[in-house]
């Protein structure tokens, strides 16, 4: 995998957009809400698209992979804050469906970069790293 910068990678720059509109919807959450779902949504989708590039940083095949799962896993995080936020009301339908679609736009970016990684470290039957889901 030849990549010149973090900002060339789709997922990042996808990432990036769902980071900022998650900033925009939450901004008219309920004020009692500052340190709780608005924190948790916004911390969550800033992990996402820095753990990209913090992992496409590292310079090594194995460290980005490791990144990669860390920012699946937030994702994953987000989708289920976004749902909560959706129940409660704080989100529109439309609004949640917006974002669970780039959410899953993302996801899907993630766990091709995942694999072009595998393909690459794995070119024996000993390769140990994990699946992404």
């Amino acid at each position: 995998m030849s990549v010149r910068n973090y900002r060339d990678l789709i997922a990042w720059k996808k990432a990036f957009e769902l980071a900022l509109e998650i900033y925009h919807s939450t901004k008219n959450f309920p004020s009692e809400e500052k340190f709780g779902l608005t924190s948790q949504l916004r911390r969550g989708s800033f992990s996402i698209v820095s753990n990209i590039a913090e992992g496409e940083g590292r310079r090594s095949s194995a460290e980005f992979h490791h990144f990669l799962f860390i920012a699946h896993g937030s994702l994953r995080e987000l989708e289920t804050q976004v749902l909560i936020s959706e129940s409660l009301e704080f989100l529109k339908p439309d609004e949640s469906s917006k974002l669970m679609g780039m959410a899953a736009e993302v996801g899907r970016l993630i766990n091709g970069l995942c694999k072009s990684l595998r393909k690459n470290l794995c070119t024996t039957a000993h390769c140990r790293l994990p699946t992404a889901n």
